[in-house]
């Protein structure tokens, strides 16, 4: 059977790693599959063979916590955890830090010329002062107890953990402090100030307090940031609403949303969320579906649609039958997906903790051998122990340990003056070696708003045209009447008096503008209202089509009067990040929930060949998925709830900052500036501060490569513990120096922004309009028939206006006497022009 357990405690992809390899070798279990962005574990196991309380048991013998979960009802782990994992490094931090700055004012304040009270100066004092080191000492090494009693367990387990070095590192400091402490007890008391003098100089308690201060600022970033990833579940369980409206025996009640049967008729209104997916069965609404589909334009809804949980009616009333629930529901779905993976993602095992499993048994071998050799050559034990903490101190794993956090705090602090915030190291780690990176379209790419591009006026001028635009638009709340709103208003249009104001769900508007009959809407609504399009109209709303805009179509006394290109259009710094990404060697591929057309023509000004469109979240994730079966590290670069699993899966997860808390929370990196061209100074940072790291531990290595033996006296030379600590200083401002150059790096420089898009308004050709008086039209069909005769001209356009007895043609019109013949050749009678 497999059940699902909670698991506290974990800090590290080397903490989950334990956790399965302890449970893992119980009998009876099959597979072991530990989460640590969720804090849970599930396992497989035969419950005949292993129990709930071996596994727990297990568990807590690797020195974590485990109780047994239900797997649904559970706040997402990590929230409270992680917030008493952060309150707790927080202190630990202060506690270190205040007894740190006494310890280094005693250890170092002399060698500065800082004075000392005179009972713990010169050689009469050094005793006192040994113990005032010491006595301050302590505290830091009690409160950071856990990286010994961890260290330890993990070194007696044969696997050692970045903790063991830093037991082993701090712990032969503080042992040789104490070990000079007790040599200066007895040197005082037999007079011997020569001695005294020796070792009151050999004294590393400040050694021993600044690893674990340090390594504790370390571990609190680690877990601010394991907060930030644990968000993300519970933002995707926030974005349900909590109560349903359904209507049972004829009455509507107000229920809990876990309450919401299968087959249960649920009522939405305007400005609502969808509680549950289902099938409208009574009413139609526009429905904005972008945080799920990534369609920037609302979809409207009928009888018969699919609506999905979690998705926002912008205005209308449906009724709709709830046909997933639960645990069942698209959203339930993407949270899944989010989890899993997480869950999936391969442990990132530090560099720190694979030279650990090494380096630290090779120290302590060679400090044993070198203590048994000297006295098998005669030396005394004194001799022989001070050679073996010598190898102890000038090996001490400062500079290793701090190749590579060091690095990548400047390398986050650079990010973050730029504008990118990386949530994790692990996140500055991976981001190096992407292969690929793969874009969302709406809100990342583009603006994630719908805008105006193009504008056709036919027979009247752009200013009266933009005029009734506004004085139309101005009343309706949908988002493309927002976009010409936005639009003509810039323009400084004038607004006229608009009257009986009426919006036709699905179509568009309509109203009386100083008395005129006017209209706004789809080429379905001309239909609807007897207007038939012109040719030139019905070619300019084609070609806005094509090029994957929305066609608007404004008429005033039955007549077209412009055209409309709407659409959510290209950020003004994304084709040049595009550029700059393939520059730097990464396939680019756009992947989007926006129809093929759009995505089309989006791809090709970008310049991006790849291109993935209507799909749906998981369809995301699998994109993603897919790539990294190709044996490519995948970057995901999105901003919407949507994104979230295929950012979960990617091996860096990017969110642009004006996007939604789940996105940013279920990313490594957020560009908190929302431009693309921040994704590009996010993979150099990354690239120079991994080469930094390099430069690095390379030096570090070197120098317990030559450093060690020389301690060990391998060279002929007795070197001084003094001056093992010196050089293990002298590494570590070397380590610190290379990584300060990272401050020196330098964003990709952004192209000249302008303050307002470019609007192309094409022009259009001359032409002439007359009204044609005409009696006998009866019905639609005679409107037909004279529409037809007019048009057979070439280059005529006419529109009837049948309640009023007219006909409105216009383009490159013959004479009147041609006119009025072909009227009257349909059976019908010219009375007058105008």
């Amino acid at each position: 059977m497999k059940k699902q357990f909670r698991v506290g405690g974990m800090s590290c992809a080397s903490c989950s790693s334990h956790v399965e390899k302890a449970v893992g070798a119980l009998p009876g279990v099959f597979g072991v599959q530990v989460n640590l962005l969720a804090g849970s574990m599930m396992v497989d196991y035969d419950e005949v063979v292993c129990g709930e309380e071996d596994i727990i048991h297990a568990v807590e013998q690797g020195g974590y916590t485990a109780a047994v979960s239900d797997g649904r009802n559970d706040t997402p782990a990590g929230t409270k955890e992680a917030d008493d994992d952060l309150s707790e490094m927080k202190r630990r931090i202060i506690v270190s830090a205040a007894f740190l700055l006494i310890l280094m004012y005693f250890s170092m304040g002399p060698m500065l010329g800082l004075p000392l009270p005179a009972l713990l100066s010169g050689t009469e004092g050094a005793l006192m002062l040994t113990v005032v080191q010491l006595v301050l000492t302590l505290p830091i090494v009690v409160i950071n107890h856990k990286y010994f009693t961890n260290g330890i367990k993990t070194l007696l387990r044969g696997a050692p953990t970045m903790d063991a070095l830093i037991a082993v590192g701090s712990g032969a400091a503080l042992i040789y402090g104490v070990y000079a402490l007790a040599q200066i007890g007895f040197a005082s008391a037999a007079g011997d100030t020569e001695t005294v003098h020796a070792f009151m100089h050999d004294l590393y308690f400040e050694s021993a307090g600044m690893i674990l201060t340090l390594v504790t600022l370390g571990k609190f970033f680690e877990a601010r940031a394991k907060r930030k990833t644990g968000e993300a579940i519970a933002a995707l369980m926030d974005l349900r609403p909590q109560t349903a409206t359904v209507v049972r025996g004829g009455e509507e009640f107000t229920i809990p949303i876990e309450n919401v049967q299968l087959g249960d008729l649920v009522v939405v209104r305007g400005g609502q969320s969808v509680p549950v997916d289902g099938e409208i069965v009574e009413g139609r609404a526009s429905v904005d579906e972008s945080a799920l589909t990534g369609e920037s334009m609302p979809v409207e809804k009928v009888v018969g649609d699919t609506v999905i949980g979690a998705t926002v009616s912008k205005n209308g009333y449906f009724i709709l039958k709830a046909s997933r629930v639960g645990d069942d529901t698209t959203l339930s779905q993407i949270i899944h997906l989010v989890e899993e993976a997480g869950a999936s993602k391969a442990p990132i095992a530090k560099l720190a903790d694979k030279v650990a499993g090494v380096f630290v048994p090779v120290v302590l071998i060679i400090a044993a051998v070198t203590a048994v050799i000297w006295l098998l050559l005669g030396q005394t034990v004194g001799f022989a122990l001070t050679r073996a903490i010598t190898v102890l101190v000038i090996s001490c794993p400062c500079a290793l340990g701090l190749a590579t956090p060091v690095a990548i705090m400047v390398g986050t602090g650079v990010g973050a003056r730029n504008g990118v915030l990386f949530q994790s190291a692990e996140a500055l780690e991976n981001l190096h070696g992407v292969q690929a990176v793969i874009l969302d379209k709406t809100g990342t790419v583009t603006e994630g708003r719908p805008v105006v591009t193009d504008i056709m006026p036919l027979g009247v001028e752009q200013e009266d045209l933009l005029s009734l635009a506004v004085s139309l638009e101005q009343m309706s709340d949908h988002p493309l009447a927002d976009a010409v709103v936005r639009y003509a208003r810039e323009r400084d249009a004038t607004v006229r008096r608009a009257t009986d104001f009426q919006a036709a769900e699905g179509q568009g508007v309509s109203a009386s503008v100083d008395g005129i009959p006017c209209m706004a809407g789809n080429r379905r609504m001309l239909l609807k209202n007897g207007l038939a399009l012109s040719p030139k109209a019905k070619q300019v709303g084609e070609r806005f089509a094509a090029e994957g805009k929305t066609p608007l179509f404004f008429a005033a006394s039955r007549q077209v009067v412009g055209v409309f290109a709407i659409a959510d259009v290209v950020k003004p710094t994304s084709s040049a990040a595009v550029a700059a990404l393939r520059a730097l060697g990464l396939e680019v591929t756009l992947l989007t929930g926006d129809n093929r057309a759009t995505a089309e023509s989006i791809a090709q000004e970008l310049g991006i060949d790849n291109v993935v469109a209507e799909v749906l979240p998981q369809d995301k994730e699998r994109a993603v998925r897919e790539k990294q079966e190709q044996g490519k590290k995948v970057a995901m670069i999105g901003d919407g709830i949507n994104d979230a699993p295929a950012l979960a899966r990617a091996d860096v997860g990017i969110a642009i900052g004006a996007g939604t808390d789940v996105a940013i929370s279920s990313a490594d990196v957020v560009l908190m500036k929302s431009d693309l061209m921040d994704a590009v100074d996010a993979i150099r940072l990354s690239r120079q501060t991994m080469r930094n790291i390099r430069q690095n531990l390379f030096w570090a290595f070197f120098y317990n490569c030559i450093g060690i033996p020389l301690a060990a006296g391998v060279f002929g030379l007795r070197l001084n513990p003094m001056f093992a600590a010196a050089a293990m200083s002298l590494s570590s401002v070397c380590v610190v120096s290379n990584a300060l150059r990272l401050k020196f790096f330098a964003p990709t420089p952004k192209p000249e922004v302008k303050s307002k898009p470019v609007i192309v308004v094409p022009k259009e050709e001359p032409t002439m309009t007359k009204t044609i008086q005409i009696e006998g039209m009866m019905c639609a069909h005679c409107a037909d028939h004279v529409q037809q005769a007019l048009q057979a001209f070439p280059g005529v356009s006419a529109v009837i206006d049948l309640e009023n007895g007219k006909a409105i043609v216009q383009g490159a019109l013959p004479d009147e006497a041609k006119l009025t013949e072909a009227v009257e050749k349909a059976g019908y009678k010219v009375v007058g022009f105008q």
